[in-house]
């Protein structure tokens, strides 16, 4: 089993828009597995596959304490949603820094699951909040484009100051 690379803010594959997967073969179920692998070692509850730069429309979630109901998301797409909520947001791509953002609180969704096959899922909460989070990454979308300018730019500048530290210390 392989652990993939998850890519930082700001790097700009994270904004590259993921294309809709046309047939869920072995290769994206290996995948699948790789990137659920992968967010569980990072202590994530969401990875969606742009995140490790796969441009398809792949994500997968976690949310459960034990770690042990994945879902998986092929093809997401939102049908209906209402409600506001805000509510405290983390990322893999923009580690250590947690913002207050606005999401739908509630979200019906349709998409394939890990076996190809069509399904609609009602979320609220925190599932709502993170497909919606993943599903902006699928389409190029970070957390911190809902934050003002400054602020988006406070924590760009301090990634890559720490990005450029790690890159000098190997």
């Amino acid at each position: 089993m392989s652990i993939l690379t998850i890519l930082e803010f700001p790097d700009d594959r994270l904004r590259k828009k993921a294309v809709d997967v046309k047939t869920v073969d072995d290769k994206t179920k290996k995948l699948i597995t790789d990137m659920l692998e992968t967010m569980y070692q990072a202590k994530g509850v969401g990875l969606a596959a742009t995140q490790v730069n796969i441009q398809q429309r792949i994500i997968v979630i976690d949310i459960s304490e034990e770690k042990n109901a994945p879902i998986c998301l092929i093809n997401p797409e939102i049908i209906s949603k209402d409600g506001k909520k805000e509510s405290e947001e983390g990322c893999l791509s923009v580690p250590g820094f947690y913002e207050k953002v606005n999401r739908c609180e509630h979200i019906r969704i349709k998409a394939l699951d890990r076996d190809g096959r069509l399904f609609e899922l009602e979320a609220q909460d925190l599932l709502a909040v993170c497909i919606q989070h993943e599903i902006d990454h699928l389409n190029g979308k970070l957390f911190v484009d809902y934050l003002s300018t400054l602020k988006r730019q406070r924590i760009k500048t301090k990634l890559q100051k720490i990005q450029r530290m790690e890159k000098n210390s190997t």
